[in-house]
């Protein structure tokens, strides 16, 4: 059995080999060019491959590409951006949790694009009758067809752009909230430091504010100097403090 893989190997490795050979400078230039006019937010695109694809296919194609747009193969200015692209689709498509999240989004479309088909349907009586009596093959060679997969190229192309941009708003609002609770934090600290800064001032004037309240104390009980008191004034009533009149006495 590893004699059979090895040989399989080899085989393919001369396949590629010759490929390559008879690949022309224009070619290479013209796969450039379409890697970078890829849907970005489509994998399967880049590796030029059909939803469908299986990993092995991945990695086939990857192989096969990357060495056709390799910086060291091909002069075009950007093959090394068109690598790289590829590079990062064959990683997505690796990915176990990025591949379900694609393929979620394939399943969607199609989905969407059967609904429409249903529609489209009940208004031609001749194509209902048609499917019904083919009893579901008028569909599925329908699906097969060049028509549904440009369609589901178009469908999938949409749902992949609302996804990133429903992404890139939850990512915005995160980061508003982010900033919002930075700046919370920030006040809070200014003012904890100011208020400790404040206590640490008047802890500092403690002793000058005490000592200045025992001289005013002090000052408080005797007389300052040079200071005249008026006298006090004698009444009959020492609990009075207004002088009375003398009273007549018969």
């Amino acid at each position: 059995m590893g004699d059979i893989n090895h040989a399989v190997t080899v085989s393919d490795d001369l396949l590629l080999k010759n490929f390559f050979a008879e690949v022309s400078e224009v070619e290479r230039d013209n796969e450039v060019l379409r890697i970078l006019s890829c849907f970005k937010l489509n994998p399967f695109e880049y590796l030029n491959l059909s939803f469908d694809s299986s990993i092995d296919d991945v990695k086939k194609q990857y192989r096969k590409l990357s060495l056709m747009v390799h910086p060291d193969k091909c002069k075009h200015p950007q093959a090394k951006e068109a690598f790289g692209a590829l590079a990062k689709a064959q990683q997505l498509l690796l990915d176990q949790n990025e591949r379900d999240y694609l393929l979620s989004q394939v399943n969607s479309a199609k989905e969407e694009l059967r609904a429409k088909r249903k529609k489209q349907l009940k208004k031609d009586t001749a194509s209902k009758i048609k499917s019904l009596v083919e009893e579901g093959k008028y569909d599925k060679q329908y699906e097969q067809s060049e028509e549904f997969k440009q369609d589901l190229k178009v469908k999938v192309r949409e749902l992949l752009t609302e996804q990133e941009w429903r992404r890139r708003k939850m990512q915005m609002r995160i980061s508003e909230e982010e900033g919002r609770l930075k700046k919370d934090e920030e006040e809070q600290k200014e003012m904890w430091k100011r208020k400790r800064e404040h206590e640490e001032e008047w802890e500092g004037t403690r002793e000058k504010r005490v000592s200045s309240w025992r001289d005013f104390m002090k000052g408080g009980k005797k007389n300052k100097k040079g200071e005249i008191r008026p006298p006090k004034l004698k009444t009959e009533d020492p609990n009075k403090s207004y002088v009375q009149r003398p009273v007549k006495r018969g």
